[in-house]
């Protein structure tokens, strides 16, 4: 209750420091050009954004970073993303054509891009057909009920099977979730343990695995990270590079 009273007080002080700064930006209108209407019925009051430095999700930022890098690497004809993030299906469109599909499609529209729906669980592509894919930041909610799916303690490994089954012998699978010991925080996510991903990926070899640690103080995006770091870890960002495993 005490913590609430303190939260009410600074919000309040920034709202009244808001509303000095607006008096003193509408005077300075007086000694110009009014170019704009300047209401209090156009008030959008952001009280939090004065930082120091600018803050961002380091797990959203440095695995799309990174996804996008080695995608370029790789460079496919073209690149089939099974739920991942928008930014990065749609940056990587600029310079890759890109195939993304979701369980909740998205109506975005750019040239390169194509969007449609499917189930992770139940891909509708042939077996060993897929020479590029990934899936970020996706499996660890499948099967949790947080995004409409049915509830299934083992969706997540039902999605990495198809996952496995898709790509193509010597195609390439980019594969993030978080790592650190494992559990599940329902119904948000699950959370793997390093061991965890590479048991579950077998018959794949890892090209190269990256983490985001908890701690910005042990660095952004940490290339070739080790397995020790990343089971330290309480809610890493685990980027993984596997590749199929030629028959």
């Amino acid at each position: 209750m005490l913590d609430g009273i303190k939260q009410a007080y600074h919000q309040r002080r920034k709202m009244a420091k808001f509303k000095a700064e607006f008096r003193a930006f509408r005077e300075s209108e007086r000694s110009t050009e009014s170019r704009f209407r300047l209401s209090e019925d156009d008030f959008y009051p952001c009280l939090d954004d004065q930082t120091q430095e600018t803050g961002f999700d380091r797990h959203y930022v440095y695995h799309v970073a990174w996804a996008v890098r080695i995608v370029k690497e790789i460079n496919p004809a073209f690149h089939t993303d099974i739920s991942s993030s928008l930014y990065f299906c749609s940056t990587l469109s600029a310079f890759i054509p890109v195939r993304f599909y979701d369980y909740r499609p998205a109506k975005l529209e750019l040239n390169n891009l194509s969007s449609a729906a499917c189930d992770l669980q139940k891909l509708e592509f042939a077996d060993n057909s897929i020479d590029s894919l990934s899936c970020l930041h996706t499996v660890e909610h499948v099967g949790l009920g947080r995004y409409g799916d049915p509830l299934d303690y083992d969706g997540d490994l039902k999605a990495i099977a198809e996952l496995k089954r898709v790509v193509k012998p010597g195609g390439s699978l980019l594969f993030v979730t978080p790592v650190g010991k494992a559990r599940i925080v329902y119904n948000a996510h699950r959370i793997y343990s390093y061991d965890q991903i590479i048991r579950y990926f077998d018959g794949f070899v890892l090209k190269e695995f990256s983490l985001v640690p908890d701690s910005a103080a042990d660095g952004g995006l940490i290339r070739n990270a080790s397995k020790e770091l990343t089971d330290k870890q309480n809610y890493g960002c685990g980027c993984f590079w596997f590749e199929k495993l030629s028959r």
